[in-house]
């Protein structure tokens, strides 16, 4: 199995560049691309669709044939205003020009070209928990939008202090309605950057346990198990998760020893 916790390769240019190959499964993959102003990149996506994502800062971005011109709205991912993102199908080229210092995520998964170039505008806003378990949620591409054939993709602001993806919850079988396979990517920023988050990965069955201190631009792949994470006090989390498997649906269940927490906060 792929090691689990993968650090920036350097401060610029392509510092994550993580493919079904590298890490060890069959679906997800994951770039992230740190930009000086007049910096220029451009990829063709083969047989993968990608959403682009400006974590920070503005660019000029065009793809399979549209100028998207330019797009990006907050300097600091912590300004937690919404993303600006573009979907681009498989079999297309796309490039961007930094026109800011900016931060491009490349999230990927298989595509069957059946949804066109567009920019995904109207995302949503969500609050998520209640107490040390609340966390904000801009859901930039989950099942209620028709806009992949593949990729789910969310973006999550924890607090400090909080919890997030909790109670634990895996969804690494294919047994629709009650779960969906789904291999996931958690891309780590910390507030001041200094900081650390905890996640934990782990199976019921123990086989895989693992728990590591995140820094800010740390990327943690969840191949299976049960993926918790939380904030300690002082420190603002947020992580930008990419999902995908062979169904384009989110269908998971937590963890049978402390799902009596969702159960009483439903309740409440």
């Amino acid at each position: 199995m792929a090691e689990l916790q993968i650090k920036p390769n350097g401060t610029m240019g392509k510092v994550h560049d993580i493919s079904p190959e590298s890490a060890g499964w069959g679906y997800v993959g994951f770039g992230l691309y740190k930009l000086e102003p007049g910096d220029s990149i451009s990829e063709h996506t083969g047989d993968k669709e990608v959403i682009l994502v400006l974590v920070e800062g503005k660019a000029k971005i065009a793809g399979a044939g549209q100028d998207f011109g330019e797009m990006g709205e907050r300097m600091s991912v912590f300004e937690r205003t919404k993303p600006h993102c573009v979907y681009i199908p498989n079999g297309e080229e796309w490039s961007a020009t930094a026109t800011t210092r900016c931060e491009l995520a490349v999230c990927s998964a298989p595509g069957k070209g059946n949804y066109p170039a567009q920019r995904l505008d109207g995302i949503g806003f969500e609050e998520r928990g209640k107490g040390a378990n609340t966390r904000f949620i801009h859901p930039i591409a989950m099942e209620d939008r028709d806009v992949a054939d593949s990729l789910l993709v969310t973006e999550v602001f924890t607090p400090q202090g909080n919890w997030s993806s909790y109670p634990p919850h895996r969804h690494d079988e294919d047994n629709f309605p009650d779960m969906t396979y789904l291999e996931e990517t958690y891309y780590h920023r910390l507030n001041p950057g200094q900081g650390y988050g905890i996640q934990r990965v782990f199976t019921e069955d123990g086989t895989l346990d693992e728990t590591m201190a995140v820094h800010d631009g740390d990327v943690v792949l969840v191949p299976k198990g049960h993926h918790p994470c939380g904030s300690p006090y002082g420190y603002e989390m947020y992580y930008l998760n990419v999902m995908a498997g062979p169904m384009r649906k989110w269908r998971f269940k937590n963890h049978p020893d402390h799902d009596w927490i969702a159960q009483r906060d439903a309740g409440g």
